[in-house]
């Protein structure tokens, strides 16, 4: 990977999850802007846990695999549009406890200079939380209002479908 690239492309994305998958925080680093910001799903901030500058960035991408030694992510797909992307993928990985996880999930990027500058995963996070939601309070209000509130399971069943 070259120090600077004029433009961030879908393969560009394509080769910094690669870079993922094979666990390897130098090439990760290699993509990012000198001033890079990342924002990981979990923690206790509004976006998760927020790692900026590179050392720290750094630090946050190491601790992903430090959680889940065989993380790997799967089904990749790339969008990029001029300074933003986003890389939708499949999350399978085993926590130390031998908890297994699969998750459907996307980054939410920021482009400077041929570089990502802000990889977000918390404003995704919280989207999918929000509608999420959301969508419980209507089942909820849609049983209510018909008058059985004991209906929520099922109307929520059928608009999941």
């Amino acid at each position: 990977m070259p120090d600077v690239i004029a433009e961030v492309t879908t393969e560009t994305l394509q080769a910094f999850a690669d870079a993922w998958n094979r666990h390897d925080v130098d090439a990760l680093m290699s993509f990012m802007t000198e001033d890079c910001v990342f924002e990981a799903s979990a923690g206790s901030e509004v976006c998760g846990t927020r790692y900026a500058g590179r050392e720290s960035v750094r630090a946050g991408f190491a601790e992903v695999w430090a959680t889940f030694p065989d993380a790997h992510w799967g089904n990749a797909r790339h969008f990029v549009r001029g300074e933003r992307g986003v890389s939708e993928w499949t999350f399978t990985g085993t926590r130390a406890d031998g908890t297994r996880v699969e998750v459907h999930g996307c980054d939410l990027f920021t482009f400077r200079a041929g570089k990502i500058a802000l990889k977000d995963r918390g404003a995704a996070n919280q989207a999918g939380a929000d509608q999420n939601r959301d969508a419980k309070a209507v089942y909820r209000e849609v049983a209510v209002a018909n008058g059985d509130p004991e209906w929520e399971a099922q109307i929520r069943e059928v608009f999941s479908k």
